[in-house]
């Protein structure tokens, strides 16, 4: 199965801390960006969830800086360049593997292979491939 999400790609921020009175308590600030991103994703999932074993191929279009040269500008759009800069692959996996996690399959730990990639595009988006490898 295949998901697209439109938009530019998000990753997973570290937890953040409030003092409420003599105690201190962790929360998420990305609740708004997580809800929209479920919403994406239940348009296209399928009518059962993954139960097996499945791999995951994730594609993150990382968008152009407008400050980029036109020879710049065409090797990106072409694929020559890859994205090197922040956010980290490893925090833009984990969010869309949270996110996907109980609606599309059961739990991550079904997951045995994970493929990512980076890469600038002028239409940022993230595009997910799911493979089901059979029962578990």
């Amino acid at each position: 199965m295949k998901i697209i999400i439109p938009g530019r790609p998000i990753a997973k921020s570290r937890p953040r801390f409030a003092r409420r009175g003599k105690f201190v308590t962790t929360y998420s600030d990305q609740e708004t960006e997580e809800g929209k991103v479920l919403w994406e994703i239940r348009q296209q999932r399928p009518e059962k969830r993954f139960t097996g074993s499945i791999s995951v191929d994730l594609w993150f279009g990382m968008p152009i800086p407008k400050s980029t040269s036109k020879r710049e500008l065409q090797a990106m759009k072409n694929g020559f360049v890859p994205h090197i800069k922040k956010p980290d692959i490893d925090n833009l996996i984990k969010f869309y593997l949270d996110v996907m996690n109980q609606e599309i399959f059961e739990d991550d730990k079904q997951i045995f292979l994970i493929s990512a990639e980076k890469r600038y595009s002028d239409n940022p988006r993230t595009e997910i491939i799911i493979v089901d490898q059979g029962a578990g």
